[in-house]
């Protein structure tokens, strides 16, 4: 791993930034802009209809993005070697961090599927109850993380 990342140290972390922008951007343009212009939908089917169709959408994009992020996580912290060392905290707290994420994304993701699925059987009240929580809790939540977890990940670039 430390002979991978001396000879493509730009490219694997530039995956692994363009990654993290791609999944937390992208939960603040769905949370900030897209939500909000969801609002102006009257009509509720199409409302559904259109969330659940930027979720998959959404789900397309980051899902490489969060493996890829995964990948180049584990090659940049065997080779530079902060195990045994004072930043290894941090790196910790950044796994601990995007753990959460990700289980928080999992969950966002089978909520997503139980309201496609009510959604197509036309419960319309289970599927607008199943999405709900999503931009209401787990998105700012992730958000949250995710600003957190870029911090930290300059905060051990920069030393």
């Amino acid at each position: 791993m430390t002979e991978l990342f001396q000879n493509f140290s730009a490219p694997i972390v530039f995956l692994h930034v363009i990654s993290a922008v791609l999944w937390v951007g992208g939960m603040i343009a769905i949370r900030f802009g897209i939500h909000y212009s969801m609002q102006d939908i009257a009509e509720p089917r199409i409302k559904i209809e259109r969330t659940l169709d930027n979720l998959r959408r959404f789900f397309n994009m980051v899902i490489p993005a969060i493996v890829l992020l995964l990948i180049t996580a584990i090659i940049m912290i065997i080779a530079l070697g902060f195990k045994g060392t004072p930043l290894y905290s941090v790196v910790i707290v950044k796994e601990i961090i995007w753990t959460v994420m990700t289980i928080v994304f999992i969950t966002i993701y089978l909520k997503r599927n139980k309201a496609q699925k009510a959604f197509e059987g036309g419960d319309f009240l289970t599927a607008k109850n199943q999405l709900a929580p999503i931009a209401k809790y787990f998105i700012p939540l992730n958000i949250a993380l995710g600003i957190i977890a870029i911090f930290l990940g300059v905060t051990l670039r920069g030393f």
